[in-house]
């Protein structure tokens, strides 16, 4: 697998962006302004406590030290397997915040959470029931306001005719499925594996975009994620879900925070397209490409869901905001749609955010998780730098 700066954003020079490294010396935080790199480590010591700031991008070159950063190599050496561990390699750009999900908030991905249901996570079932399903409730529920009058005249419908489901629900319901996809410190970076457990026989990437939250609520940012799925542990209980979701390597987030500044903000994130590209050693290859603004619920609504006066982050958090659509073609059997096998190359790219790309393993053969929130803390006492 190759890295390069087509995984920047097409404007990288001209945006404000955050990154975490893993350099000799241990994890540091860099701040990007112009396409110059700075040093905010020493006056930070964690992406949680920087992403405080009310302004993070503002304080770069207040706050950072200019640092000698080159980009080609050290997207280079992100490669999991062309990876020198005495050079700097990309983190997740993340670090204590709470890594959070919200589900079921495009309508596409809504129908394919209820053909999971309905198959019983049984995917040779998925074709047929995906035609009965668009037959009975079709796709025009895009127009519905979730929690709205005519969005519960839908539900009363539905019920009715005995199809009424949980996914439904949280689609057009009033209250959003918003979950913990894994804990603080074990999202994964790009070039990095991603892990599909070996028990599945029917998983998928999901594409999205990811909010970056402080502690009072404040989006400071965006990121592109891979929120890595289980669709028939899924689908044969809503309640297995923390199983179908969080296993080692299946949260990935990158390659960097995009900081809101004069030039990018929430409305760019609304506008934007995101493009899936799978390439298989098998000779697979599928390419979709979505609208982030088909989203049913504004990122805005989704946040305010997530934190508040109900629900505290003190570290901040992050928030994938569901993928508008889920992988459907058929690889292997007519019928049988779309599973990962080991080896796949997942790229997530949109425009202004970069690209996120990692190669699919099991679980139990990507590197396991090793440095926590302990580790981290360890290193910043040892370098002498601040701790939140």
């Amino acid at each position: 697998m190759r890295l390069d700066r087509t995984c920047l954003p097409a404007d990288f020079a001209a945006g404000t962006f955050a990154a975490r490294i893993m350099a000799p010396e241990g994890p540091c935080i860099i701040g990007f302004v112009g396409g110059a790199a700075f040093d905010l480590t020493p006056a930070f010591g964690t992406m949680a406590r920087w992403m405080e700031e009310e302004h993070p991008g503002a304080v770069i070159r207040a706050r950072g030290a200019p640092v000698a950063l080159d980009l080609d190599a050290l997207l280079s050496n992100s490669a999991h397997d062309a990876r020198d561990p005495s050079r700097p390699w990309l983190l997740a750009p993340i670090d204590l915040q709470a890594v959070k999900a919200a589900g079921v908030t495009y309508v596409r991905s809504m129908l394919e959470r209820v053909i999971e249901e309905r198959c019983r996570g049984d995917a040779s079932a998925a074709a047929a029931v995906r035609i009965e399903v668009r037959e009975i409730i079709g796709d025009d529920l895009a127009s519905l306001v979730p929690g709205s009058a005519e969005a519960m005249r839908v539900k009363d419908a539905l019920v009715a005719k005995g199809w009424w489901s949980q996914y439904l629900e949280v689609g057009i319901g009033p209250d959003a499925e918003i979950f913990s996809k894994c804990p603080p410190m074990a999202a994964v970076s790009c070039g990095a594996k991603i892990g599909v457990h070996p028990n599945s026989a029917w998983s998928n990437p999901e594409p999205e975009a990811v909010m970056v939250v402080n502690s009072r609520g404040r989006i400071q940012g965006a990121t592109l994620g891979n929120d890595v799925n289980l669709r028939d542990v899924e689908g044969r209980s809503a309640l297995l879900l923390g199983r179908a979701k969080d296993n080692n390597a299946s949260a990935a987030l990158g390659p960097m925070i995009r900081l809101f500044d004069d030039g990018f903000g929430l409305e760019d994130i609304r506008r934007a397209d995101i493009t899936l590209t799978i390439s298989g050693r098998d000779g697979f290859a599928l390419e979709e490409t979505g609208a982030i603004g088909s989203i049913s619920r504004d990122p805005t609504a989704l946040v305010a869901q997530m934190i508040g006066a109900h629900h505290q982050y003190p570290d901040g958090a992050v928030l994938y905001l569901g993928t508008p659509f889920s992988p459907a073609k058929d690889r292997g059997a007519p019928g049988m749609g779309f599973t990962h096998r080991e080896g796949d190359v997942v790229r997530i790219a949109s425009l202004r955010l970069g690209a996120l790309v990692n190669e699919v393993d099991r679980t139990d053969e990507c590197p396991p998780w090793a440095f926590g929130t302990g580790a981290l803390f360890a290193s910043l006492m040892r370098r002498g730098l601040p701790r939140p």
